[in-house]
Parts: structure tokens; C-alpha cells; sequence
């Protein structure tokens, strides 16, 4: 019940701002007549770019969709990242039609103000009808008394998912515990135990019964089950199999059956996948043939001068899948040290194997540059976990039990841990538990608006070196 109200909520929200948008279109094209502008060209017809608006606002609704259960209580800062994708989806659709069909007749300075002004209404849209629509549709006729069945463990550990599905009519009414233990710490009244559940109904007018554990036995199943469909009340049982395990789980629908996992995996679809590639080959590929060849030449120089030996350092990494590659790398240690066994060694500031403009190349990140070739080949990523040596591999795993998962990605020349200043030498079990968080968060979370963030931020560190790197 509480899913499908702000589902429609969601529904109802996008309606009104794709109706509001276009109508902006339409109003701002009359009003613009009348400033002290440039006048727009009599022949231009905005019927297709109202369209391009209408078809902008409706994929952006997809944005609508990620803010799942927040979205009728969304903050500035949601708003605006909100806002801001939706006006870009919108600029994209209008430019791409301009520039198919070479229409120069629609003002430049119309089309800029348009989109600023856009940007104002739907911030105030997004932060404002969500919250009226909620009040206008699920008032004081539209309330839910709702009674909670479990234990006070249960009942404060929901405590703030109850209280943001006020707004959508919820109205809690008192808990029953399984036990007839009233407990110490709710803000909700005790009224009794599971077996006075039929009268508790019949007295408090309760339409919605909420189950905050899966019931301990069979027999309490039917019980609840049974006293709700008799009494007319819906049923929503709260699955506390995570806190059973101690690991928080991902429900996945098969064919009308329901599995639990431990992650989501956004890049097993292939949709996905075939995004995450193109981005991979739009970056790499410029990079490998302008960027590469004389960033080559100037470490061979170099090298020369400092450190002679072989060009590249290759190493065996372990990849996407726990297949093995071979990764490139700028040599940026002397060719000796590298060659005695060393290289197992994590590099260490003020490292005596590292030569000196070496370093540069490790503080710069240029030394990484190599792996575009890599990136080409498939065997890497842009973006992606980092790979580790093997050695390391092993030791990490033993260290972290959820290592292997970051497997599940291609690894990358970048990654969600480096962006944040987390490279260099691991000396402590924190910083290493901080960076597999932060890779097993990519992998289960990522977009291609991640992928392109992390890019950005990497590129900025390229120009402004963390103290990290070394």
C-alpha cells in the first residue's frame, strides 16, 4: 500500500512537471518579445522543441525513480542534483535537434535563459510538490491507523523509516509484542500481546497490520494471517533475515520467486556493460594514440638519462572475474631493483628504488598511462577497483573477507577509493577495510554518471596531486 501510494506520487510528479516545463516553453516564448533582445525569427516553429522538452522531461522521470522512498522528502542538495540532470537531458534533447536539422532561426540567448529559468521552477517544483501532493492526497480522510506486531529491538530499529511514511498517511496506533513485553524506549503505546491482536484491531480501527520480524513458528503465521484477512487488514511483514545473517541483503524476483544476494550488480546488465565499453574506448582511445606517444617518448628520454632499462613494467594482475592479465606501466624504478625481487614490496615515501623523475610520474599518476592500452584490450576499465599484485591479493583476502567481490568488476586505471585520496602504500588494516568499502560500493552501485565523476576527479588530481601519492 505505502509502495503504491508514492509510486503514484512519483507518477503524479513527473506529470506535472513535463506539463509545467512545456508550458514554460510556450509562456517564455511570448514574454521574450517583449524584452530588450534580439527578437526571435518569425519563422522559427517551436512545436519540435516543445517536443524535445516533453520527451527530455519524460526519460529524465527515470531520475524520479532513484530517489526511491526519499523522494517526498527530498533535501536541497537532492533537489538540485535533480534539477540539474533533468535541465541536461532537456539541453541535450533541444541542442541535438538544433544542430540535425541546422536550425539557426531560434535564439541562442532564448534557448540559454530558457534552460536557467527551467532550472529555478523545477528546483522549487521538486522541492515543494512532492510535500503539497503528499498533504493534498493523503490527509486527514486518507489516514491509515496502522498497529506494529514485534520486539522493541525491531520497533527502534524502524523507528526513522516510520516516521518518513507519516506523510503518505501512515498513522501508527501502538505496538503489539510477541512476547507481551512492553519494552522501555518507544514513543508508541503498548497494547498488548500477540493474542490480543483481534480485539486490538476491532478497538483502534486498524486497517494495516505491520509485522516487524517474520514470525517465530508456523503457527503465529497463520494466526496473524488469518485474524487480519477476517478482520479486512492489509498485512506487511518486515524480513529481518539481514540481521539474522549480519549482512544486509538484496531482494532479486525470479519468475515469481524471491531470492536474497548480497549486492546488487548494476554492470550485469548488458545494457549497462555495452555503456560502461563505449565510455572505456571514447576516453581510452584518443588518449593512446595523441597522448600516449609522446608522453612515451619523454619517459624513454628520461629514463635514459636516470634510470636506463626497459621502457614498460609489466606485472601479472588479477582481472575481471579473477582471470589473469598483464598490466603496463611506465617503469618508474630503477630497472635493477625491480629486476631483484623487490617489486613485491609496496612503494614507501622517500622509496630509494624509485628514480627521480619516477616520482613525478607516480605523484602525476602519469606512470598509469600505459593501461589505456589495457583498457583497449578489455583487460581493464577507466574506472573500476584497482588491482592489486598478487602477493597482495592473497594477503588481502585473508584480511578482509569480502576482497574477492571487488572481482566482480573490471579492475580500473582509477576508482571510487583513489578519487577520495585513498592510494599509496597500505601501512594500516583501516585503510584498507575503508578502500575495499569503497570498491564494493562502486561495484554495486555504479552509473555512468559515477564513472564520469570519478573520471573528472581523477583528471583534477592529475593537475593537484593528493599528499597520498607518491
Amino acid at each position: 500500500m505505502i509502495a503504491n501510494r508514492l509510486r503514484g506520487l512519483v507518477n503524479l510528479h513527473a506529470a506535472a512537471t513535463v506539463v509545467l516545463a512545456g508550458a514554460l516553453l510556450l509562456a517564455y516564448q511570448n514574454v521574450f518579445h517583449y524584452l530588450p533582445v534580439t527578437d526571435l525569427s518569425p519563422t522559427v516553429s517551436f512545436l519540435p522543441y516543445l517536443l524535445c522538452v516533453v520527451v527530455g522531461m519524460v526519460v529524465s522521470t527515470r531520475y524520479l525513480q532513484h530517489m526511491g522512498a526519499r523522494f517526498h522528502r527530498l533535501t536541497w542538495e537532492d533537489a538540485a542534483w535533480l534539477t540539474t540532470r533533468q535541465v541536461i537531458i532537456v539541453a541535450l534533447f533541444i541542442f541535438a535537434f538544433m544542430f540535425a536539422f541546422k536550425d539557426r532561426g531560434l535564439s541562442r540567448l532564448f534557448v540559454g535563459t530558457y534552460l536557467g529559468l527551467a532550472w529555478g521552477m523545477l528546483l522549487f517544483m521538486n522541492l515543494a510538490l512532492p510535500r503539497f501532493l503528499s498533504q493534498l492526497l493523503f490527509g486527514r480522510n486518507r489516514r491509515v491507523p496502522a498497529l506494529f506486531i514485534g520486539s522493541q529491538k525491531s520497533l527502534t530499529k524502524l523507528r526513522h523509516w516510520l516516521a518518513s511514511k507519516e506523510i503518505l498517511g501512515l498513522q501508527p496506533v501502538g505496538f503489539l509484542s510477541e512476547d507481551g513485553q512492553p519494552g522501555t524506549e518507544s514513543n508508541l503505546p503498548f497494547l498488548g500481546a500477540l493474542a490480543d491482536l483481534p480485539r486490538i484491531i476491532k478497538a483502534r480501527q486498524v486497517v494495516q497490520v505491520i509485522a516487524l520480524e517474520i514470525p517465530r513458528t508456523q503457527t503465529e503465521s497463520q494466526f496473524i494471517i488469518e485474524v487480519c484477512q477476517t478482520n479486512g487488514c492489509r498485512l506487511l511483514i518486515y524480513s529481518n533475515l539481514a540481521d539474522q545473517l549480519h549482512h544486509p541483503l538484496m531482494i532479486v524476483s525470479e519468475e515469481g520467486h524471491q531470492f536474497y544476494t548480497l549486492q546488487e550488480e548494476p554492470l550485469e546488465d548488458p545494457v549497462s556493460r555495452v555503456l560502461k565499453r563505449a565510455f572505456d574506448i571514447a576516453v581510452s582511445l584518443p588518449v593512446v594514440l595523441f597522448l600516449l606517444p609522446p608522453l612515451m617518448l619523454l619517459a624513454w628520454l628520461m629514463q635514459r638519462l636516470q634510470a636506463p632499462g626497459r621502457l614498460f613494467f609489466r606485472q601479472d594482475r588479477t582481472g575481471h572475474g579473477q582471470h589473469p592479465f598483464r598490466i603496463l606501466k611506465f617503469r618508474s624504478m630503477y630497472d635493477t631493483s625491480q629486476a631483484s625481487g623487490l617489486e613485491a614490496r609496496q612503494a614507501r615515501k622517500g622509496d630509494n628504488r624509485i628514480y627521480p623523475f619516477g616520482r613525478f610520474l607516480r605523484r602525476t599518476s602519469l606512470d598509469e598511462f600505459p593501461q589505456f592500452i589495457n583498457v583497449l584490450k578489455g583487460e581493464m576499465s577507466i574506472v573500476g577497483p584497482r588491482p592489486h599484485m598478487l602477493v597482495h591479493d592473497q594477503q588481502f583476502s585473508c584480511m578482509m573477507k569480502e576482497y574477492q567481490t571487488r572481482f566482480f568488476a573490471k579492475p580500473g586505471i582509477t576508482g571510487l577509493a583513489q578519487c577520495h585520496g585513498l592510494r599509496g602504500e597500505i601501512t594500516d588494516p583501516a585503510l584498507l577495510a575503508k578502500r575495499i568499502d569503497l570498491d564494493l560500493d562502486y561495484v554495486s552501485q555504479w552509473s555512468i554518471w559515477l564513472d564520469l565523476q570519478i573520471t573528472l576527479k581523477t583528471a583534477w588530481q592529475i593537475l593537484f596531486p593528493p599528499k597520498s601519492a607518491y
